[in-house]
């Protein structure tokens, strides 16, 4: 009778979280769906059917710029939020984000490179934020191998540390070194973030490696619970810790370098969408990396749409999630006794 009951409560919580994820799924799919009618033209507010298929400008501005950038605000909300899933669970820390090993540090340091040095060029500015995202974990890992003191995760987090500061200081001497009125001006932009320049060749070139990732992130998120214990634990339980560790983040790493460097800096997903996850699923990565991905996907597009139409200019899209993630974390760390799911 006793294991009746708990397998019937075990059914019951099932359910109950495939019902969850089921409506953040409509939720996602019912925001993609409004945004293509959200927008400034032909005058600030919705945009009608009959008006798409009317005006041929129209049809233009949703299929060619809107629907693109849609799509990949759904991308860097999904990566972003997953990589941080993965980040907090593996590290046992829920207070990092994909920046955390100086991916997005690095980054930064690539796109204002290319800005000064390399002409500015869109796809040079991607390439080189891409491959300084890339050899910033390299750095973060080959750094963690040489410390010879303590865990592998505190000399991973020690490593990410050193390399985050010597890609911030590199920054600050490359926009020291940039002319005030041109290239200053395009690096403090693209790092407050943006979707603004998205078309389908941008689009397109990340969608591979996003959804590569993604679908590794997925596969392989029950696994998360067991490297989320000591190293002993998960070895005894049949898995290669090490090697398992090294391919999520790798491939969260690998996602996150995609976005940022079409999106530019967008801070404050990773952190937060993996904490509202787990108020409503619990620790279970199972439930918690597809919860992180269709909520973070769903706030990136909401945080773009108020971009696009808050005011006359476009506000960068950084600021928007920054200051509603912020705000939601403030929110989560003054609450007390706030239900989870168990």
């Amino acid at each position: 009778m006793k294991s009746q009951s708990q397998a019937s409560i075990s059914d019951k919580k099932i359910a109950s979280r495939s019902q969850i994820l089921f409506w953040l799924v409509v939720l996602l799919l019912v925001t993609i769906a409004v945004s293509f009618f959200i927008g400034r033209y032909p005058k600030p507010g919705f945009i009608s059917i009959s008006q798409i298929q009317q005006d041929t400008l129209a049809q233009r501005l949703v299929f060619n710029l809107r629907v693109p950038r849609i799509l990949t605000a759904m991308l860097l909300g999904a990566s972003l939020a997953a990589a941080g899933g993965v980040f907090q669970m593996i590290f046992s820390n829920p207070l990092v984000d994909p920046g955390f090993l100086g991916v997005s540090q690095g980054a930064s340091f690539g796109a204002a490179f290319c800005i000064v040095f390399l002409g500015g060029s869109l796809w040079a500015i991607e390439g080189t934020a891409a491959l300084f995202a890339c050899l910033a974990l390299a750095l973060s890992y080959l750094l963690a191998r040489r410390v010879k003191y303590g865990g592998w995760v505190l000399r991973l987090v020690l490593a990410g540390i050193a390399v985050s500061a010597l890609f911030s200081a590199g920054l600050g001497i490359i926009k020291y070194m940039a002319d005030p009125l041109s290239e200053l001006q395009e690096i403090t932009f693209w790092l407050l973030g943006g979707l603004y320049s998205i078309t389908w060749k941008q689009f397109l070139i990340i969608l591979p490696v996003v959804v590569v990732c993604l679908y590794v992130i997925y596969r392989m998120r029950w696994r998360l619970n067991l490297l989320s214990l000591s190293d002993e634990t998960a070895f005894s339980l049949g898995i290669a810790p090490g090697r398992e560790r090294a391919l999520l983040l790798v491939v969260s790493v690998a996602a996150t370098a995609a976005v940022v460097s079409v999106a530019g800096m967008v801070g404050w997903i990773g952190l937060i969408m993996p904490h509202i996850s787990r108020r409503l699923f619990g620790a279970d990565a199972r439930y918690m990396i597809p919860a992180s991905m269709l909520i973070g996907a769903t706030f990136a597009i909401l945080c773009d749409d108020l971009a696009r139409i808050l005011l006359a200019g476009e506000i960068p899209l950084g600021i928007i999630t920054s200051l509603i993630g912020a705000s939601v974390f403030i929110y989560l760390m003054v609450r007390q006794k706030l239900p989870v799911r168990k």
